[in-house]
């Protein structure tokens, strides 16, 4: 079970990042994209993954230390339901990034490497897009 839960969530959250790449003027995608409904499919799977082994997860958590956490994600189903944690944040920080460019009119063929780096590596692609929005954002201001 938690094989299929670790490989849900990827396609659960596959939907909204095609949208915002693939059809970012599209205005369905600025309506399904501007709802944080989308995080629910991931945060669903999280909850189906996490509930079996939820009292062990919640007891490290409250006070977590590294052998501890280490022991926790030997668990298939804890290792499915971080997976779809962070699926979701990676969704929920370039779903940020997708409208915040969006309201700047900064060009999608701009912003498609910068989502495909959030689906990758968000701790990278948010720092950067907030580097590069302001000028780009002047850029586009000067010329409108």
């Amino acid at each position: 079970m938690a094989g299929t839960l670790f490989q849900l969530a990827f396609l659960v959250v596959v939907p909204f990042w095609a949208l915002m790449i693939v059809a970012p003027g599209w205005r369905w995608s600025e309506r399904i994209a501007a709802s944080p409904y989308i995080l629910l499919p991931a945060l669903v799977v999280w909850a189906v993954a996490i509930a079996p082994v939820l009292p062990d997860f919640a007891a490290e958590m409250l006070n977590p230390d590294l052998d501890g956490v280490r022991t926790l994600f030997a668990d298939d189903d804890v290792v499915a339901a971080v997976w779809a944690q962070v699926l979701a944040w990676d969704l929920f920080i370039g779903r940020w990034i997708y409208l915040d460019s969006r309201e700047r009119r900064i060009h999608p063929l701009v912003m498609a490497p910068v989502l495909v780096l959030a689906i990758l590596l968000s701790p990278i692609a948010m720092p950067l897009y907030l580097a590069v929005r302001v000028p780009l954002t002047r850029a586009v201001t000067r010329g409108a």
